[in-house]
C-alpha cells in the first residue's frame, strides 16, 4: 500500500550539453538546468514551483513526466520508481500523468476540431470505463465550462481563457492522478486568470488531483498552492507550507522574491530592498550556495561549502547556513 506521497524527486539531475568551447573544440559547455532536487508532493495537494526565468522549473516538471529524460536520480510514482520504467511501460502510465502547458494557442492543433483534440487521448488508451466518445467529450468540455457544441470549432475561434479550458479538458480526458500546470495563466489577460485558477481548484476538489503549479507570479502560487517549493539556478532552496513561505521565509533568495512583489502600501514599500545582480550563469553555478554572490547576509561559509536541507519548523525546510550553526 502506497504512502501520503504521490510523486518524490531524490536527487534529481537533468544537464544539456550546448557548443564548444573555444579553448578546446571537443569538450561542450553543460547548462545544469535541474541539478540534484529533492521534491514531495503528497497526494491531493498542490504543490506551487516558484523562482526566476531560467532556474530550471519548467525542466523539472517535464523530468518529473518523463518528457524530458533526467541525467541521474530517482522519480517515485505512487511508490513505483518510474526512471527505470522502458517506453512500453512508461507509455501505460502516461495516463496517469498529464500536463497543461503555458501557451494554449501553440499547444492545441489549429488544423484539428476541438472535439478531435480532447478525444486524441482516447485514440490511444480507449474510453475509460467504456461509453462514448462523443459523450465523454461533450462532458469534459462541460466540466470545463464550455458549450458541449463546440466540438465542432477550431481552436482560434475561441478566446485565450477558453483555449485553456480545452487544454485542461484535454488534461482530463483519461482521469489523471497528477497534473504539471506549466504558467497555466501567464498567457492570460488578468481578468480571466482568476476564473482559470478558481476553476482548476474546482477540478481539484471534483476529481481528486494533485497539481504540479508552475509559476513565476507568487500572488497565483499563493492562491492555488497548499505547499510552496523555492527554486535557484537548479536547486530547491526552501519548501514549506504556502503560509510559512509567504508570512515567514528563511532563505534570503525567498525574502528577496517576495519583496518584489509590488504593493499598493508606499510606505510598507519603502522597507523592501529590491534584489540586486544577475543570477549567475547556469553553465558556471558558484561554489557553495548559489545564491551567495547576491546575498546580503553571506558569510565566508558560504561560497566554500553547498548548504544542506535543514527543517526549521515542521514541514519547512531550507537550504542555508544562516540556520545550520
Amino acid at each position: 500500500m502506497s504512502n501520503g506521497n504521490l510523486v518524490e524527486v531524490k536527487q534529481l539531475k537533468r544537464h544539456f550539453a550546448i557548443g564548444a568551447r573555444s579553448m578546446n573544440p571537443f569538450k561542450k559547455d553543460v547548462v545544469h538546468a535541474v541539478d540534484g532536487v529533492d521534491l514531495v508532493i503528497k497526494r491531493g495537494t498542490t504543490l506551487g514551483l516558484v523562482g526566476e526565468s531560467g532556474c530550471g522549473k519548467t525542466t523539472l516538471g517535464r523530468c518529473i513526466l518523463r518528457l524530458i529524460e533526467p541525467k541521474s536520480g530517482r522519480i517515485l510514482f505512487d511508490s513505483h520508481d518510474i526512471t527505470r520504467l522502458n517506453k512500453r511501460s512508461m507509455r501505460r502510465l502516461r495516463k496517469n500523468m498529464q500536463i497543461v502547458f503555458q501557451d494554449p494557442f501553440s499547444s492545441l492543433d489549429p488544423r484539428m476540431k476541438v472535439g478531435a483534440v480532447v478525444g486524441q487521448p482516447f485514440n490511444v488508451f480507449g474510453v475509460p470505463g467504456g461509453g462514448s466518445k462523443k459523450e465523454r467529450v461533450s462532458w469534459l468540455l462541460e466540466a470545463v465550462g464550455l458549450e458541449a457544441d463546440s466540438v465542432n470549432r477550431f481552436p482560434h475561434e475561441f478566446s485565450g481563457g477558453q483555449r485553456q479550458r480545452i487544454a485542461i479538458a484535454r488534461a482530463l480526458a483519461l482521469n489523471p492522478q497528477f497534473i504539471v500546470a506549466d504558467e497555466p495563466v501567464s498567457a492570460l489577460d488578468v481578468s480571466v486568470r482568476a476564473q482559470i485558477l478558481n476553476l482548476m481548484n474546482e477540478l481539484k476538489n471534483r476529481f481528486q488531483l494533485t497539481y504540479l503549479y508552475i509559476s513565476h507570479d507568487l500572488s497565483t502560487v499563493k492562491f492555488i498552492s497548499d505547499r510552496v517549493a523555492v527554486m535557484y539556478l537548479g536547486k530547491v532552496v526552501e519548501t514549506g507550507p504556502v503560509k510559512a513561505i509567504f508570512e515567514n521565509p528563511k532563505h534570503p533568495y525567498t525574502e528577496a522574491l517576495i519583496a518584489a512583489v509590488p504593493i499598493p502600501n508606499p510606505e510598507l514599500r519603502a522597507d523592501r530592498k529590491p534584489m540586486e545582480g544577475e543570477p549567475p550563469s547556469p553553465i558556471s553555478p558558484p561554489a557553495g550556495c548559489r545564491f551567495h554572490p547576491r546575498c546580503p547576509r553571506k558569510t565566508d561559509i558560504c561560497s566554500e561549502v553547498e548548504p544542506q536541507a535543514i527543517e526549521v519548523e515542521s514541514g519547512h525546510q531550507v537550504c542555508c547556513h544562516l540556520f545550520t550553526a
